[in-house]
């Protein structure tokens, strides 16, 4: 077993299978890539803007107490929007075949700390869908509310439109790619130590003074045959020629 007493043996450890380590990075590299692009399908997304305000006060001046109460309001509208009230007149209109819950765990709302607005979010792997049931969801809360709440206090800010050329939300190919580098060369180099854990042969003279934790006085080293047959015909050459 190679021995490693200080980081500079380490590096020596991981540089002589520096081939292996890059091969594996570049392998779970690939193959990141390829899920990315090639496997998962991509998520879009559409956004609403809803304004929570009474479309008339009747005055001029501006009445917190309202404003106070249409705040405290957004968390039970939250509630609504994403209701069955909601969303089975959604399916209903769009005739689509995803049921209440499937529809709902593509709708996510989201509101801002004291404001008067709240954010619809709608996730479809189509971009075409998702902007239209961001609308949809949207215009059928803003009807319906009138008849559950009894009230005339919704209005839609933004409505969610679609781009020339949507970009998925996700995957996001860098971050996938990055992982799949920083996977592969954590596991390479892991492999690498691993292998060099498992091997006992000794190979070197400091392999040997770590293993029996003397130091070596002397080393013999490897003769080759064919250089020592051309020297003593060069030898004996020289000898004849004298």
């Amino acid at each position: 077993m190679g021995g490693v007493n200080s980081i500079k043996d380490l590096f020596r450890v991981i540089l002589n299978r520096w081939l292996l380590i890059l091969l594996i990075t570049l392998v779970t590299t690939g193959i990141s890539a390829v899920i990315t692009y090639y496997v998962i399908t991509p998520v879009y997304q559409a956004n609403t803007l809803i304004l929570v305000n009474q479309n008339d006060l009747g005055t001029s001046q501006i009445d917190l107490s309202q404003i106070r109460t249409n705040i405290d309001l957004i968390n039970t509208y939250s509630v609504i929007i994403k209701s069955p009230a909601i969303l089975g007149k959604v399916i209903q209109y769009l005739d689509i075949e995803e049921n209440i819950d499937q529809l709902d765990a593509k709708i996510t709302v989201n509101s801002y700390q004291n404001s008067q607005v709240f954010l619809v979010k709608v996730e479809d792997e189509n971009a075409e869908r998702a902007v239209e049931l961001a609308n949809v969801v949207s215009q059928t809360f803003q009807t319906e509310i009138k008849r559950i709440m009894h009230v005339d206090n919704v209005n839609i800010l933004a409505e969610a439109t679609l781009m020339e050329n949507p970009v998925p939300i996700h995957p996001k190919p860098l971050l996938y790619i990055a992982i799949g580098l920083v996977f592969g060369l954590t596991m390479s180099i892991g492999l690498v130590l691993l292998l060099w854990y498992l091997n006992h042969t000794i190979t070197d003279g400091r392999d040997i003074e770590s293993t029996i934790g003397l130091p070596v006085l002397g080393s013999v080293e490897r003769i080759d045959i064919k250089k020592l047959k051309a020297a003593k015909l060069n030898v004996g050459v020289e000898t004849v020629e004298g």
